[in-house]
């Protein structure tokens, strides 16, 4: 049965037997037990569990009606249990909300995993010589969400493990264990409730930990992305400064043997500008000295940028070398053979 009330906060807490502080709405995730109730916090979502209801505080602004009405009632009917006997209520009411908030974690990962796996396909592409900065800053900001889901999940499992360290606590969970005798009578028959309320905390445990690897393999994922994005710009970096230093080289091949035309340009009289031929001579001359001088700097970038080449190994040296090793080997020991048998003809 579901129903909404309105009560304020001071009529609330007297009614549950509980202390003013025990209802603040603080953004923290605890799980604590207050005079046989349990009182969950999981950031925004805030309730107070009792062996005969669910009290969720200040649903209206979570926008969490769809939750309260068609999921965890059949929650807490205990649809789809595993085990064969029924659990108490305040378990019912513990995996629901661990439930909720772990399915919450989860939907948050599924929205940034094929968003940040889009923009890096984007980024990490060779052929492109400048990187978007749109998609860059996209990435950024998944990257920051990312690192908040992290966060949020860090802090639901350190707030699971310390209820599992210490075993007062998981029994205080256990309300009807004290309250119900026939709760009692089956704890005391062989059915141990605290073994299944850390059973209960251990399956959402590991949930964590699983989602928190997934989130751990995306921020590898985008690490190993940045390195290839910085080699990538770095390899046209050095592609585009190289074809600064060829140009630069060519210039100054060029300007090189300019100087003699500047030589010819002169206002000085001689006799070889009388010859029609001398023109085309010397312009030849400048071109063809400016293309050998830039054909040697470019040879001697090359031999100095460049990676060298690893030695060659003939084929025939690596095959004899093995083989004659093998006939030295058969040699010695013909020899020293006959030696042996010569000494023993000798002996005899």
């Amino acid at each position: 049965n579901i129903c909404m009330i309105e009560k304020k906060k001071t009529e609330l807490y007297q009614e549950l037997g509980l202390q003013a502080r025990d209802l603040r709405f603080q953004h923290v995730m605890s799980i604590a037990t207050r005079n046989n109730r349990i009182i969950m916090r999981m950031e925004f979502l805030k309730a107070v569990i009792t062996p005969e209801f669910l009290l969720i505080l200040d649903y209206r602004n979570l926008s969490l009606e769809h939750w309260l009405l068609n999921e965890l009632a059949s929650q807490l009917a205990g649809e789809g249990q595993l085990v064969t006997y029924s659990l108490p209520f305040e378990f019912r009411a513990i995996e629901a909300i661990l439930q909720y908030w772990i399915s919450k974690l989860q939907g948050r990962l599924n929205t940034l995993q094929p968003q940040i796996l889009e923009t890096l396909e984007a980024l990490v592409d060779p052929k492109l010589l400048s990187v978007d900065r749109s998609k860059l800053h996209i990435l950024l900001q998944n990257g920051k969400s990312l690192s908040e889901l992290e966060t949020d999940v860090k802090v639901f499992k350190e707030t699971i493990l310390e209820i599992l360290d210490e075993e007062e606590v998981i029994e205080e969970l256990c309300l009807s264990k004290w309250t119900d005798p026939q709760v009692f009578e089956e704890s005391t028959s062989g059915i141990d409730h605290a073994e299944e309320m850390e059973l209960l905390l251990e399956n959402y445990y590991r949930q964590a930990e699983d989602l928190l690897n997934e989130a751990r393999e995306l921020r590898v994922l985008i690490d190993d992305s940045e390195s290839i994005i910085f080699i990538n710009l770095d390899s046209h970096r050095n592609v585009m400064m190289r074809l600064n230093l060829q140009l630069t080289m060519g210039t100054f091949s060029v300007s090189l043997f300019g100087l003699i035309g500047v030589a010819f340009g002169m206002n000085l009289e001689s006799s070889l500008e009388e010859d029609p031929r001398i023109f085309w001579l010397v312009t030849g001359i400048m071109f063809l000295g400016s293309g050998l001088i830039w054909r040697r700097l470019l040879s001697f970038l090359g031999r100095h940028l460049d990676p060298p080449l690893p030695p060659h190994v003939p084929t025939v040296l690596k095959k004899s070398q093995p083989a004659a090793g093998r006939v030295e080997i058969k040699t010695n020991l013909k020899g020293e053979t006959f030696g042996l048998s010569r000494n023993t003809l000798t002996n005899q």
